[in-house]
């Protein structure tokens, strides 16, 4: 059974109360009798995320989705280009200045 929240709107008493889906909505209020009770909006018990799966099921350490474009550290490398037995394939890998030939 769901938790409504509710709330005078005369007094400013405020309650949760537990009531089936089918039950009719409070309305008086219990602290000062008048009919200005009613229901708040409130947070859901439960987050959906992701690709269907609720943020209270089966958490691991390792994403289940690739992470985004955002989340990816940018690709650098500082490696030597690959040597050849090839000079003109060398020559074409590498600049002028670089020390591998």
């Amino acid at each position: 059974m769901p938790i409504y929240a509710y709330k005078c709107g005369a007094c400013g008493f405020a309650k949760d109360q537990l009531q089936k889906i089918s039950d009719p909505a409070l309305t008086d209020c219990p602290q000062c009798g008048k009919p200005s009770f009613s229901k708040q909006l409130s947070a859901p018990g439960f987050q959906l995320k992701g690709s269907g799966w609720y943020a209270t099921d089966f958490k691991s350490g390792t994403p289940a989705a690739a992470p985004s474009s955002t989340d990816a550290a940018p690709a650098t490398t500082t490696d030597a280009p690959a040597k050849s037995d090839t000079p003109a394939a060398t020559a074409s890998a590498c600049a002028p200045s670089c020390a591998c030939h």
